[in-house]
């Protein structure tokens, strides 16, 4: 099971939102690139980031601080990027495709505008990663802000009928609260798509990430984690060792 640990940036420093409310955001620093080469040098071999500024629509100038981040990070060696939040056009595809992300994720135009997702996943292909956030079953869109009325396994199912093979799973109403996994979500929504998914909030303790890591290959992808890496619930070695049954090598970098 791969471990992503997480940098959401705001305007160039990371952070971390409760709910995805950005009137609840602690700063944890205002370096990104060092904090992927801390998370780097600790054996981390992927990275999520999330363009928070860019999902959140926030000003170009915030937009702009965080490109110059996500440009820094994919420069650090050893390390892979997944890169999501705000890409909403084939020309930010392109883009951060040539900053160095080896993943990118959209979200919010794969529900809003379904023949854009059909054209990019035949475009990119692997490249991209549908990135589907729910809270109570429901599909929230534009920074978790808005519903839709479409439950969490319609767009899951229609996502992989377009061609879609890697998936972030976001549980918001357990993201940044450090509340526990629910296992039988991933599970039920990787029985939905026909592909292991990777699983995105409330992790809060080395257990939670055995448990993921024990639903197997075929159900879990890989497991993202940030708030409690940054408050110190669990070292990102320990994280990776849980990942990996104690295999510190096992984690893909591809």
């Amino acid at each position: 099971m791969i471990l992503f640990p997480a940098i959401d940036l705001v305007a160039g420093k990371v952070v971390r939102l409760e709910h995805g409310d950005r009137a609840h955001m602690k700063v944890y620093s205002e370096d990104p690139a060092a904090q992927a080469r801390a998370f780097a040098d600790a054996g981390a071999t992927w990275i999520h980031v999330v363009d928070l500024s860019a999902a959140l629509e926030e000003d170009e100038a915030a937009r702009a601080a965080n490109t110059e981040a996500i440009r820094a990070i994919c420069e650090v060696e050893g390390i892979s990027v997944d890169i999501g939040g705000g890409v909403r056009s084939l020309a930010r595809i392109d883009e951060l495709a040539g900053l160095g992300a080896k993943r990118i994720s959209l979200g919010t135009v794969l529900v809003r505008e379904p023949g854009f997702a059909e054209v990019a996943a035949r475009a990119f292909g692997d490249l991209l990663v549908a990135d589907v956030a729910a809270r109570d079953g429901e599909v929230r869109v534009n920074g978790w802000r808005e519903g839709v009325s479409r439950s969490a396994d319609d767009v899951v199912g229609e996502l992989a009928s377009l061609g879609f093979k890697h998936l972030v799973f976001t549980d918001i109403a357990r993201d940044g609260m450090q509340t526990g996994v629910d296992v039988e979500a991933y599970r039920h929504i990787a029985e939905v798509a026909g592909f292991p998914v990777v699983a995105s909030g409330g992790i809060s303790s080395l257990d939670d990430i055995r448990a993921l890591a024990e639903l197997g290959e075929d159900v879990i992808e890989g497991a993202i984690t940030g708030r409690a890496l940054y408050e110190g619930a669990f070292t990102l070695r320990e994280a990776l060792d849980a990942a990996c049954g104690g295999e510190a090598t096992c984690s893909p970098n591809a």
